[in-house]
């Protein structure tokens, strides 16, 4: 029997590698966005999460099985973070309850589960790493917390299940994403190579010498999925990452060879993208103009306060992932493969230009 999904996002990295797969394996997939962009097989719904009576009439006619949720909104405080994206959730499931159709929902949030919000990132009495999903809330204000608590009422209050997803940084495609590691390494080396300037690794010494961990989206597309159909995994949160760990040392040299760059010695000193590229957008549109991309706006490629974030951490960062393991998803995918598939896919849709350019 064909089964339906509605996926909350599904124009970013996450979503759309959530609604490729589902299309795949045969599900009708919906996708909701204020603003769709076109996405084959994906059927648009068109709602701002944060009005409510709107989002519950962009969803009278919907009867999804399953319900991805895979997008949030970025706001200038955590209180407001919390706010609204809380908001945004209790409106999408309080918008779908008329149907009576939803049987699962999956919640996508990640390792600021175990590191704090923004406004505390890596600071204070932090878990253990490896992270385990057993290791509970931090005492302080988090998003994360706040989306999960309006799944868990609706959960208990409408008879579905649900599972929470905590990927680590994500590898993928998605054009105007806030959240773009791999699109950001891919821009930052064009413009090292055009103009000559050093592949500096912009990050911390505990980054750079540390074990880390990442998560491709279609990994992560493939837990979701694994969790929706397992009576297994139901009411369950997941760790989620490729599975291989490396240090940055070895994996700049990698990122460096795929763009013909050599990379810079690293003397240890944290130098942020944000700084290093802040004046790079006329660089980027000429780029863009001489090779005939598609995307000439810099900021909607590349957000190097994210990678700033990640790359610069104090601390090491991996995670566990025994608890899905143990109930049966074994799903592999090599780190720097990901990163390879990602630069051949920018290549082909014209996102980034040959290399030999």
């Amino acid at each position: 029997m064909t089964r339906t999904a509605l996926v909350v996002g599904a124009s970013g990295i996450v979503g759309s590698a959530t609604a490729t797969l589902l299309l795949d394996r045969g599900w009708v997939v919906h996708g909701l966005a204020r603003r769709p962009v076109d996405q084959a097989g994906v059927r648009p719904v068109v709602a701002d999460l944060q009005d409510a009576a709107t989002t519950a009439t962009a969803l009278r006619d919907l009867k999804p099985d399953a319900v991805f949720i895979t997008t949030w909104a970025r706001q200038d405080s955590e209180a407001e973070n919390i706010r609204v994206n809380s908001a945004m959730v209790r409106n999408l499931l309080d918008g779908l309850r008329p149907s009576g159709s939803v049987r699962h929902v999956a919640l996508v949030t990640g390792l600021k589960h175990y590191l704090g919000p923004f406004e505390a990132y890596g600071q204070g009495k932090l878990p253990q790493t490896p992270f385990r999903e057993e290791q509970g809330r931090l005492d302080v204000a988090n998003f994360y917390y706040a989306q999960e608590d309006e799944v868990f009422a609706a959960a208990a209050r409408d008879g579905f299940s649900w599972s929470v997803h905590r990927p680590h940084t994500v590898i993928g495609k998605a054009v105007g994403n806030a959240m773009n590691m791999g699109t950001t390494l891919a821009v930052y080396a064009t413009i090292c190579r055009e103009t000559g300037r050093p592949f500096r690794f912009p990050g911390s010494q505990a980054q750079w010498n540390g074990l880390t961990d990442m998560t491709d989206a279609r990994q992560l597309a493939q837990q979701l999925l694994w969790a929706a159909t397992t009576p297994e995994a139901a009411n369950e949160a997941f760790n989620i990452v490729n599975g291989d760990v490396f240090r940055w040392s070895w994996m700049w040299g990698r990122i460096a060879d795929w763009f013909g760059l050599v990379p810079a010695p690293f003397d240890g000193t944290v130098q942020p993208l944000e700084e290093q590229m802040q004046g790079d957008a006329p660089i980027w549109r000429r780029i863009a103009e001489r090779e005939g991309l598609v995307e000439p706006n810099l900021s909607r490629l590349a957000s190097p306060w994210h990678t700033d974030a990640d790359l610069g951490r104090p601390i090491e960062v991996v995670t566990d992932m025994s608890k899905s393991r143990r109930l049966g998803f074994l799903d592999y995918q090599a780190t720097d493969d990901a990163f390879v598939d990602l630069f051949e896919r920018l290549l082909a849709d014209r996102l980034i230009p040959r290399r030999e350019g």
